[in-house]
C-alpha cells in the first residue's frame, strides 16, 4: 500500500496536471467562439453561391462545363481533414475510421489520398500512403491561401482527367456537444434543386465566361466551409475533452485526499495506542 508521503506527492501531481487541462479548456473555449462565428458566417455566402449556381445552370442547360461532367469514378481524389494537435478525444479517430471505410469502399488502388493536418499526415504516412500532396499543417484558423491551393489543385486534377471525382472526409460542427463525420463529394458539381428553371437570363459577356469564374469560386467556398467546420468541431471536442479531464482530476483528488486522511488518522491512532501502551507499562 502507498505511504502517506507518496499519496500526497500524487495529489500534487494531479493538481499540476489539472492546472494545465483547465488552461487548455479555457483556450479551446475562446478559440471555439471565434471558429464557430467564422463557420456560421461562411454559411449564408455558401448558400447564396449555391442558389446562384442552381439558377444559372438551369438557365444554361446546354452549357457543358468540365466541372459538371459526371464520369465513372475509376480514380478518386480523397482529402482527409483532421487536426494538427491531439487531446481532443476521439475527434481524429472518428475521421480516420470513416476515411478508411471510404477508401475500402472505393478500393485503395483507385484512391489518391491527400491528408490535411499534422495528425492526418502522421496517421496515413505510417500506413504507406504517398505524402507528396499532403498538407502538413491546418492551423488554428482558416487559411485562404490553403483554400485556394486545395481548390486549384482539385480543379486541375479533375479537368485534366487525372481523377474522376473529388471527395472530402471531414467533421461538420453541429453544436458544441454534437459533431458529424461526413463524406462530401465536391467535384463534379451537381446543382441541387430546380429553382430558376423557368427564368430567362441574359449572360454577359457569355455563359461560358461566367461559369469559368463562378465554379472555381464555388469550389473554394465549399472547401472554406469544410475547413471552418473542422476547426470549430476540433475546438469543441478539445474543450469537452479537457472538461472531462478536469472532472476526472477532481474525482481523483477527492479519492486520494480521502485515502490520505484515513492513513493520517490511522497513524495518529497507532501513535496514541503506543503512548497509552507505554504509559501502562510504566505504571
Amino acid at each position: 500500500m502507498a505511504t502517506l508521503k507518496q499519496i500526497r506527492r500524487r495529489i500534487r501531481s494531479v493538481q499540476s496536471t489539472q492546472q494545465i487541462t483547465k488552461a487548455m479548456e479555457m483556450v479551446a473555449a475562446a478559440k471555439l467562439r471565434k471558429a464557430q462565428a467564422r463557420a456560421e458566417a461562411a454559411g449564408p455566402y455558401a448558400r447564396k453561391m449555391e442558389q446562384a449556381l442552381v439558377n444559372l445552370s438551369a438557365a444554361a442547360r446546354s452549357l457543358a462545363h468540365p466541372l459538371f461532367e459526371k464520369r465513372e469514378a475509376r480514380r478518386v481524389l480523397v482529402h482527409v481533414v483532421a487536426s494538427d494537435k491531439g487531446l481532443c478525444g476521439a475527434f481524429n479517430t472518428n475521421v480516420f475510421r470513416r476515411a478508411e471505410e471510404h477508401v475500402h469502399e472505393l478500393g485503395r488502388e483507385n484512391v489518391v489520398l491527400v491528408p490535411v493536418g499534422k495528425r492526418a499526415c502522421a496517421h496515413f504516412g505510417r500506413r504507406g500512403w504517398d505524402m507528396s500532396q499532403a498538407v502538413p499543417r491546418l492551423g488554428d484558423r482558416v487559411n485562404l491561401g490553403l483554400v485556394r491551393s486545395l481548390g486549384r489543385a482539385a480543379v486541375e486534377l479533375f479537368t485534366s482527367g487525372a481523377v474522376d471525382r473529388v471527395d472530402f472526409v471531414s467533421t461538420r460542427f453541429v453544436t458544441t456537444a454534437t459533431r458529424r463525420v461526413e463524406v462530401i463529394s465536391l467535384i463534379p458539381i451537381t446543382p441541387v434543386g430546380e429553382e430558376g428553371g423557368g427564368s430567362a437570363y441574359i449572360f454577359e459577356p457569355d455563359a461560358e465566361t461566367i461559369f469559368r469564374d463562378l465554379l472555381p469560386r464555388y469550389v473554394d467556398t465549399r472547401i472554406l466551409s469544410v475547413l471552418a467546420n473542422t476547426l470549430a468541431a476540433e475546438f469543441a471536442a478539445r474543450m469537452l475533452s479537457m472538461g472531462n479531464a478536469n472532472q476526472n482530476a477532481d474525482e481523483m483528488i477527492s479519492s486520494l485526499t480521502l485515502t490520505a486522511n484515513k492513513l493520517r488518522q490511522a497513524a495518529i491512532t497507532r501513535e496514541l495506542s503506543e503512548i497509552v501502551g507505554g504509559t501502562a507499562a510504566l505504571e
